[in-house]
């Protein structure tokens, strides 16, 4: 099972990249943390990242995801990983929770991802969006806090820069052996 990531600032362009790829036959995985704000902000929650609870909601449906998806294909492209999340959690000013870290040594190791993962850069601006409510300004932020985790956890960055989303998938795909489909 070969598993990838896609990371990078919010609104870099990972979710059509998603969509490119699954449109190409690759098994993709939505972005957990807009699935907790969606799920929170119908009920009512109009900021539900503020709670105390959001990172390891967030990390208990990363962790879901994975393992129900874990024996459906042989390659499957992630948006977004735990080591994302403790870049949220750096971001917000938080320590990692106990079961981030947890999460984090278990993808450690049974080495779930692959080491080389897919470093979606910032397309020049940043909208705002229900689930999305931070600058550009502050994107750039978040993205170095990106770049820094992942490094801090030995995986390698193949740098996506801003592109047609055409070429993005292009260069994506081309990584991804096409045989594994």
């Amino acid at each position: 099972m070969r598993r990838y990531v896609l990371t990078g600032t919010p609104g870099a362009g990972k979710t059509s990249i998603l969509r490119c790829l699954a449109e190409r036959g690759y098994a993709v995985v939505e972005e957990a943390a807009t699935a907790v704000i969606a799920q929170a902000q119908a009920q009512g929650e109009d900021e539900p990242w503020t709670r105390t609870s959001f990172i390891d909601d967030v990390v208990d449906l990363q962790k879901q995801r994975q393992l129900e998806t874990s024996a459906t294909t042989s390659v499957q492209v992630f948006d977004r990983s735990p080591i994302c999340t403790y870049a949220l959690a750096r971001y917000q000013g938080l320590s990692a929770s106990r079961a981030l870290i947890t999460e984090i040594e278990r993808i450690t190791a049974e080495e779930v991802y692959e080491r080389q993962v897919f470093f979606i850069r910032n397309l020049g601006f940043c909208e705002p969006t229900s689930a999305r409510r931070i600058s550009f300004k502050e994107s750039l932020v978040f993205e170095e806090l990106h770049e820094q985790s992942y490094r801090e956890f030995g995986y390698e960055l193949i740098d996506i820069p801003a592109d047609c989303l055409n070429r993005r998938v292009a260069t994506i795909s081309s990584s991804i052996s096409p045989s594994a489909l």
